[in-house]
């Protein structure tokens, strides 16, 4: 199957066989990751869309897409117009538009281990008043038209050591142990990837750019606990630190296992936990609680030891995008260019220290109209030419054993205009005013994200993104449950530990895009007079901005004086690491403003 039309046929053709009138495609793997291996890529193979987040219904005669506003031009450009609608979530959703379109008296099909319990009762109740019914499919049907589907990785689990961690598997478990005991549980289910890694202190090379293997586990009260992994994953280092307190069992054995939870309270975070999961342990009788998972709030709020390893992470990673920098001060403007090249050639700078494990996602490198589409992957046939006159934008980071890396700079190619001038100033205004904010304790990241809009909203633009998420510890480089947005995760209080990144933008379709972002810790701040507990954000990103870009007259004086203080940090944290010519230039990009 060739063409994404004839994919859509045999899916078609498929759904029949099994009775089913539509089928719901979600990105999305059993462990409801935001990225995924390439065996759960169903989307993708289906339609061509190759963004982060998206689904897609195909009914026997109309499918639709679904993505949110960061990828609206993206997939214009990836999926056909003819064989799918084009739906924004922010209009509408996949149980809105099932509640529309789904013929009376039909059956749509969805993967039970591809969606949340709440999606499926809300989708069941929407279908109901059209007298159709959602089903849980046994098999789901891409599986078995997808010939060439990849196999999940079989890669092998490492330790995170815990002069890393800064905290023993061991101690983790008890703890959550102890939090099961204060809850009146027996167990809980650890489904996220990030979290098992985490919980376990092991690490895994399963997803790209993200170092979690392939896992569920079940922690018991008692302190013991069980790890569902492909046994042929684990060496003899990681079975002797899993100790005899975690018992290993075979990953395909973690559905008929929750059978052996019957008449036990068992929490399952109905968030980050598929719809199978409480289907199966309700069927052996337990009685399921919905808690959200013990590990979420306790890995957000990096230690001491975190906090000190992305110290040093960010260091190293601002040297190697600094030297990147110059060479594209250096090179951008000869020609013979272009987003792949530049992209590797960053890539090239990072791997030139032995401590990177892996890029954490993959780079965005946008030239041109490109660089308008917030989360754009760049491909042979979408690579676009360097070229004079042009913004370029390079949002990348580095995953490294102490931490991981997530930054964004927007650079002049040539002589910008003044509307490109204004644009970043305005976005680095926002920047400045997120960075600069001081805040009671139990502020949420929906009260702050205006900060970073104000200049942009005062001329009646904005940017379709949120203005922060958070940031593992060589784990996911999107992690929650804090954000800095006006949608989902907004309403979770900022607290003392947690890293996000600050990175509000601005996107002119066809023309050109503007993000600047850096990673914020969240810190404790001593106010004079204040009559309550008061924090503030530390930056932690550190590489020049383009000054060619700053509009002075646009800056109030406390703005320069950030920027120079700002370029300042660069230079004593960067300069040191940086010789020769690729020094010279930092000195002249750091430079007090005129």
């Amino acid at each position: 199957m060739s063409t994404y039309e004839a994919r859509l046929a045999a899916l078609r053709e498929q759904m029949a066989k099994d009775g089913l009138d539509g089928f719901v495609v979600p990105i999305c793997d059993e462990h409801m990751s935001e990225y995924v291996g390439d065996y759960a890529q169903r989307l993708a193979w289906l339609t061509g869309f190759g963004g982060s987040a998206g689904s897609a219904v195909v009914l026997k005669d109309k499918a639709a897409i679904f993505v949110d506003g960061r990828y609206t031009i993206q997939v214009r450009d990836q999926v056909d117009g003819k064989l799918y609608e084009y739906v924004g979530t922010a209009e509408q959703s996949v149980i809105g538009w099932l509640g529309e379109h789904a013929p009376a008296g039909s059956s749509i099909g969805y993967d039970a281990w591809l969606h949340t319990k709440d999606w499926a009762k809300s989708a069941s109740a929407k279908l109901a008043k059209r007298d159709a019914k959602l089903v849980a499919v046994e098999a789901n049907p891409l599986d078995v038209i997808w010939e060439d589907q990849p196999e999940p990785s079989l890669a092998k689990l490492d330790v995170q050591p815990d002069e890393f961690a800064g905290k023993s598997a061991a101690d983790k478990r008890a703890d959550i142990a102890d939090w099961l005991k204060g809850e009146g549980l027996d167990a809980t289910v650890i489904a996220a990837l990030d979290s098992v890694a985490w919980a376990f202190n092991i690490r895994g090379k399963d997803i790209s750019n993200t170092p979690v293997p392939r896992s569920y586990a079940i922690v018991k009260a008692d302190g013991n606990a069980e790890l569902f992994v492909a046994p042929e994953k684990l060496t003899d280092e990681v079975r002797v630190h899993l100790g005899n307190a975690v018992t290993i069992r075979n990953y395909g054995d973690f559905p008929d296992a929750l059978a052996e939870y019957g008449e036990q309270n068992i929490g399952v975070d109905p968030e980050r936990s598929v719809a199978a999961i409480f289907e199966k342990l309700e069927a052996a009788g337990a009685k399921v609680v919905q808690k959200r998972d013990p590990t979420i709030l306790a890995k957000a709020i990096k230690n001491d030891a975190e906090i000190c390893g992305h110290r040093a992470a960010q260091a190293r990673d601002g040297a190697a995008l600094s030297r990147f920098l110059h060479w594209f001060a250096e090179e951008a403007d000869k020609g013979g260019h272009d987003e792949l090249s530049v992209a590797a050639k960053l890539a090239e700078f990072r791997g030139q220290s032995d401590k990177l494990m892996d890029l954490s996602f993959r780079t965005i490198s946008g030239a041109g109209p490109n660089g308008a589409l917030c989360h754009y992957s760049v491909n042979e046939e979408t690579n676009r030419k360097i070229e004079t006159g042009t913004l370029y934008l390079v949002d990348s980071g580095g995953q490294y054993r102490d931490g991981t890396t997530d930054v964004t700079r927007t650079m002049a190619v040539g002589e910008p205009t003044e509307e490109m001038i204004k644009r970043y100033t305005q976005v680095l205004q926002g920047h400045i005013a997120l960075a600069k904010a001081v805040f009671p304790k139990g502020t949420t990241g929906g009260q702050l994200d205006i900060l970073a809009r104000q200049y942009l909203w005062a001329d009646g633009v904005d940017y379709a993104h949120g203005t922060g998420h958070g940031v593992g510890a060589y784990l996911s480089v999107h992690e929650g449950p804090q954000r800095i947005a006006a949608f989902g995760g907004f309403n979770e209080p900022l607290v003392a530990g947690m890293i996000c990144s600050n990175e509000p933008g601005y996107y002119k379709d066809d023309a050109f895009g503007i993000r600047i972002e850096n990673l914020i810790l969240v810190e404790e701040r001593d106010v004079q007079g204040a009559e309550q507990q008061m924090l503030g954000f530390e930056t932690l990103t550190f590489a020049p901005l383009d000054r060619r870009l700053i509009n002075l007259d646009m800056l109030s004086e406390s703005q320069r004086a950030w920027v120079d203080a700002y370029h300042q940090q660069v230079m004593t944290i960067i300069g040191p690491q940086l010789e020769g010519d690729a020094l010279a230039w930092l000195q002249s990009q750091c430079a007090p403003l005129a």
